[in-house]
C-alpha cells in the first residue's frame, strides 16, 4: 500500500470516529421514565420531564429551540447533549385507492417501509419494526434483504409522527418491514410511548402487532401490552410451514397455538391469524379440516390474505372463486373468516418492494 493511500483512509477513519464522537443522543423515543433520568442526571427540576414528553408527542415542532415552556438556559443544556430525533420521509407513492407509501433513512443510512391506508373513516399506519429481516420466509420480499439492523423505539413511532396524516391516525397495525417480536423491548416501548397520557394516548384497542411465532416473546407481548396480536399462519401442517417459514422448526405452529390457549380472549382483546393463500400449495378442503381442528376453541378469527408476487419466488395466488369458496369453507366451520382488500398495488405495496429498490440504486 502506497504512503498516500494510507494517509487517506486513516484520514476517512479519523472523519468517521469523529462523527460517532459527536453524534447526540435522540430524545424523540424517550419514555417520561428515561425522561424523569435524563433530566435528574442534568440538574433539572423534576417537572421538565413532562415538559418533555408534551412538546415531543403532543405537539408539532421539530427542535429543542423550540420549546418555548423551557428556559433559554436548559433548551440550550438539552441542545448541547440531545438532538430532537424526528425526521421527515425522503419519499412518498401515492397509489390510485388512496393508499401512501412512505420511505424513511434511518441512522444508518438503511431504508424502511411505512404504508398509509385509508378507509371511510379509519386512517391505518402499517409501521416497520426492523431494517429487513433475518426470518427467511419463502413469499416475504423483506427477508430477501436479510437483516440490517434494528428500529429503535423512536425510529418506529417517527414513521406515525413524521407522516402527512400524523393528527389522524386512527390504527397501526406493525405488519411492515422486519419481526416485531424479534425487537421486542424497543416494539414495546414504542407502543408505551403509542397509548400512554404523557404520549399520544392512543388505545391499545387500536393496536395490532403481527408476529410468526415466537414463543418467548410472544408470552412476554402477551403479559406486558394490551395490543392485539395477529399471527402469520399460512398452512397448519408442520413440513409444509418448514418450507414457508423456517420459525416452524424452532416454534412449531401447534405450541404457539397451544400457548395461546392459556389466554382469555373472549373480551374486548382480540388473536388473528393470517393466512396468505397460495394455489395449489394452502388452498385445499384439507387445509380448511386442519385449520378448525387446531384452532379448536380459541375465539380469533382468519384474514385471508391474497398474494402478490415476489421476484424470486414460484408461488402464485389462486383465483378469486378458489379465495371466495375457502372463505367459506372456514366461515361453516364456525372460525370467522375474512378476506383483506388489497391495497396499493400499483406503489410497490408489497412489504420490501420501495425499500428494495432504493437500496439497489444506492448500490
Amino acid at each position: 500500500m502506497r504512503d498516500d493511500e494510507s494517509s487517506v483512509k486513516f484520514t476517512n477513519f479519523q472523519i468517521a470516529s469523529k462523527e460517532m464522537e459527536t453524534t447526540k443522543s435522540l430524545l424523540f423515543g424517550k419514555t417520561l421514565s428515561e425522561l424523569i433520568e435524563l433530566t435528574a442526571d442534568l440538574g433539572l427540576p423534576k417537572f421538565t420531564a413532562r415538559q418533555l414528553t408534551d412538546w415531543l408527542y403532543k405537539k408539532q415542532i421539530s427542535s429543542i429551540s423550540e420549546m418555548s415552556n423551557l428556559s433559554k438556559s436548559t433548551r440550550e443544556l438539552l441542545s448541547e447533549k440531545y438532538d430532537f430525533g424526528t425526521v421527515p420521509p425522503t419519499k412518498v407513492q401515492v397509489s390510485l385507492d388512496g393508499t401512501k407509501k412512505y420511505l424513511f433513512t434511518t441512522a444508518r443510512h438503511q431504508f424502511i417501509e411505512t404504508a398509509m391506508i385509508p378507509d371511510d373513516d379509519r386512517i391505518t399506519v402499517c409501521v416497520s419494526s426492523q431494517v429487513g429481516c433475518k426470518m427467511g420466509c419463502l413469499f416475504c420480499m423483506t427477508a430477501k434483504q436479510g437483516f440490517q439492523g434494528q428500529l429503535s423505539a423512536g425510529e418506529i413511532v417517527n414513521q406515525i409522527r413524521s407522516i402527512d396524516e400524523a393528527t389522524t391516525v386512527s390504527n397501526i397495525v406493525y405488519m411492515g418491514m422486519g419481526e416485531p417480536f424479534d425487537n421486542l423491548d424497543e416494539v414495546l416501548k414504542s407502543i408505551e410511548i403509542l397509548t400512554s397520557d404523557w404520549g399520544y394516548g392512543m388505545s391499545p384497542r387500536r393496536i395490532t402487532v403481527s408476529s410468526i411465532g415466537i414463543v418467548p416473546a410472544m408470552t412476554r407481548f402477551l403479559a406486558e401490552s394490551e395490543a392485539h396480536l395477529a399471527i402469520s399462519l399460512h398452512t397448519p401442517f408442520d413440513e409444509q410451514r418448514k418450507s414457508l417459514m423456517p420459525v416452524q422448526i424452532a416454534y412449531p405452529i401447534a405450541e404457539v397455538v397451544e400457548e395461546l390457549r392459556k389466554y382469555d380472549f373472549s373480551g374486548q382483546r382480540r388473536v388473528s391469524f393470517e393466512y396468505i393463500l397460495f394455489k395449489g400449495l394452502n388452498d385445499s378442503p384439507i387445509h380448511v379440516k386442519e385449520l378448525s381442528r387446531l384452532l379448536n376453541g380459541i375465539k380469533c378469527r382468519i384474514n385471508l390474505i391474497r398474494f402478490h408476487p415476489v421476484p424470486g419466488t414460484p408461488l402464485v395466488s389462486p383465483d378469486e372463486e378458489t379465495i371466495n369458496h375457502f372463505k367459506n369453507q372456514l366461515n361453516d366451520k364456525g372460525i370467522f373468516t375474512s378476506i383483506r382488500a388489497s391495497r396499493g398495488q400499483d406503489i410497490y405495496a408489497a412489504c420490501g418492494l420501495l425499500s428494495t429498490k432504493e437500496q439497489n440504486l444506492k448500490i
